[in-house]
């Protein structure tokens, strides 16, 4: 079948050669699937922008051999008007791209639309209208607005949350199947009252994962020396992500001073990554004189698989709100689980707790930090059987979101809006 795939910002994907639909598009090629991913000409968290030569749009081939082309977007920075502008110009001139290669090569089988923003599930619905009822799949990697709400930038009762809200339930209703990459998908259309308008045999659930091969690959061709990584009297754990307020790195400090109190000297956490808390974080753990915290810096994510093979334990850290009850599609969770070794978090997950149910590590939301590292030392650290038996449930794990194995459930949700 041809597949064509929506998303802003696969743009990012072609120069990573690595992310969700990059992974999709590679198996989907694989398993004898026609695939194009339709995206940006501007790089998420960039000034770079993609040379188009006057053009509309013009496609590359990626990794894989996979397909991309970038679509003309208006350049941004940060958060404000000039990003609302770059989601318009994505919106409107996707459109209009779709419609030259129909001209071209004729109807794809499928729309696959992903947010993160909604108006390219927008973009998708309009081109299945337009060209008579293409089915179409809307993925919702992020709830807009209960995000927004949950995050306290608008809210609940706000006309621009009603509007948002009543857009939501609009795009929902209207998409062939809606794919939602956390596991209470459902559980959110049924708390907002929504079964009647969207029944829920159209609602599915994919959450992100690790393409095995390629994480194979990397670990043993990207390596590097590291005088902390390559320690075997330490006991490494790393955090890999961004520095910014929304992943309370600031625990992480917390953390490290506990176990620098008790003296626990063979304990050191590794930070990688980079964003505008990183300054100010390194001149706490300064202040503090935590000698067990030590910052690395951003690094290409070809060589995340190496770092997280030499760790001893990986750590997610975030705020912990209500929307979490949804479960989680943390991107970073899967590569944890393919490194072999356990995955903690300060976080609570409902229902839906992935690092539990799997049983790779701790994961609850805990009041008292101090009662967190006890946990991590006593259950992980110091109880050698039971790290073994949670380093080789972190390798089973990750067989399960394996992208090989997604795909196939991707082709099931295909299926069923093409039937």
């Amino acid at each position: 079948m041809k597949v064509w795939i929506l998303n802003h910002y696969a743009t990012n994907m072609y120069f990573d050669e690595s992310g969700r639909h990059q992974s999709f598009a590679k198996y989907l090629i694989k398993k004898g699937h026609e695939v194009k991913i339709f995206c940006a000409s501007t790089i998420h968290n960039s000034d770079e922008i993609i040379d188009l030569n006057n053009n509309l749009y013009i496609e590359k081939k990626g990794k894989d051999e996979v397909p991309y082309v970038f679509v003309e977007t208006t350049p941004y920075m940060g958060n404000g008007v000039s990003r609302i502008k770059n989601m318009l110009s994505y919106y409107k001139n996707v459109k209009k791209a779709v419609s030259e290669y129909i001209k071209k090569e004729g109807k794809p089988d499928v729309i696959y639309a992903s947010s993160v923003h909604p108006l390219a599930l927008v973009a998708g619905i309009k081109i299945k209208k337009k060209f008579n009822n293409i089915p179409c799949i809307s993925e919702v990697r992020d709830l807009w607005p209960e995000s927004l709400v949950e995050y306290g930038i608008i809210k609940r009762k706000s006309i621009i949350a009603k509007v948002l809200y009543k857009g939501e339930k609009w795009i929902y209703k209207k998409s062939d199947a809606v794919l939602f990459t956390i596991p209470g998908g459902e559980n959110y259309i049924k708390d907002r009252n929504w079964t009647e308008a969207i029944p829920l045999k159209k609602v599915f659930y994919i959450n992100n994962g690790v393409d095995l091969e390629e994480f194979e690959d990397n670990k043993n061709k990207y390596t590097f020396k590291d005088e902390d990584l390559n320690n075997e009297n330490l006991f490494k754990i790393v955090y890999a992500g961004s520095i910014r307020d929304v992943n309370n790195v600031d625990e992480i400090l917390d953390m490290a001073k506990i176990y620098k109190d008790k003296h626990l000297d063979n304990i050191k956490f590794i930070i990688y990554g980079d964003g505008p808390r990183k300054e100010s974080l390194e001149e706490v753990a300064q202040k503090l004189s935590l000698d067990n915290v030590v910052f690395k810096g951003r690094v290409e994510k070809k060589y995340i698989p190496f770092i997280l093979s030499k760790s001893d334990l990986n750590l997610i850290s975030g705020i912990s709100g209500n929307i979490g009850a949804y479960g989680v599609s943390w991107n970073k969770l899967f590569e944890y689980m393919a490194s072999g070794k356990p995955v903690c978090a300060n976080y609570n997950l409902g229902e839906f707790n992935l690092i539990e149910d799997n049983n790779i590590g701790i994961c609850k939301k805990y009041n008292d930090l101090n009662k967190y590292c006890d946990d991590i030392e006593n259950k992980i650290i110091s109880d050698k059987e039971k790290y073994s038996k949670l380093c080789e449930s972190s390798v089973i794990a990750s067989e399960e979101f394996s992208f090989d194995k997604l795909t196939d459930k991707l082709i099931d949700i295909i299926d069923y809006v093409v039937r």
